[in-house]
């Protein structure tokens, strides 16, 4: 399993490989930076520069990055992950793990919501059938990849989980009005839903 470090690390990698092309593959820095992020973090964390790189080093061993030296005028060397490749993962799929690596369990509203820079999925029942394919015993050489978690008390909704890197400790919620990136995945996240019953009592009248 991997580490909560290398799990950030792959996370980014993988999503900033579709929301960012034009920066990617990433630099030492800009990986840095990405991993620090107060906005699409949870929890938000603190790396350096020799966190990333020797997680990069292991992740590389495995399988899960390559480096992409110097070339047509970079000067530094870049990283890039191949992790879909080694684990056979559809853009769908590997949007999925991006955010699951990047903000720990979620439902699968949040789920659709927050992957939907990286790929637009059609449904939630598209969303569904792309966790469980994930979630089955075939999904890796080691088996599952996602989780289904347990309803614990105070939640209302499933929440799904991935598995192939250590989870962060999550600090409480507390009541404050939220930031503004909160606030815009609030609203998206609402619409969804919204739209999602729009869709199921249509279907029954």
């Amino acid at each position: 399993m991997l580490s909560i470090v290398e799990g950030r690390v792959l996370g980014c990698l993988l999503e900033k490989e579709r929301t960012t092309p034009d920066q990617y593959p990433l630099t030492l820095n800009a990986l840095v930076s990405a991993c620090n992020q107060s906005t699409s973090r949870d929890p938000v964390m603190t790396v350096d520069p020799n966190d990333v790189d020797t997680a990069i080093t292991s992740l590389k061993g495995q399988g899960l990055t390559r480096l992409v030296h110097p070339s047509h005028g970079r000067s530094v060397t870049r990283f890039r992950q191949v992790a879909d490749e080694h684990f056979t993962w559809t853009t769908g799929q590997a949007a999925l793990m991006a955010v699951l690596l990047l903000r720990g369990p979620q439902t699968i509203v949040e789920l659709r919501t927050r992957s939907e820079r990286q790929y637009a999925f059609e449904s939630i029942d598209i969303v569904d059938a792309t966790l469980l394919s994930l979630a089955a015993q075939d999904a890796s050489p080691d088996g599952p990849v996602v989780v289904l978690l347990d309803r614990v008390v105070g939640q209302k909704e499933l929440r799904w989980q991935q598995l192939i890197a250590e989870e962060a400790e999550h600090a409480p919620r507390t009541q404050s009005i939220a930031p503004a990136g909160g606030l815009t995945d609030r609203v998206a996240e609402l619409e969804a839903r919204v739209a999602t019953l729009e869709a199921a009592l249509a279907d029954l009248l």
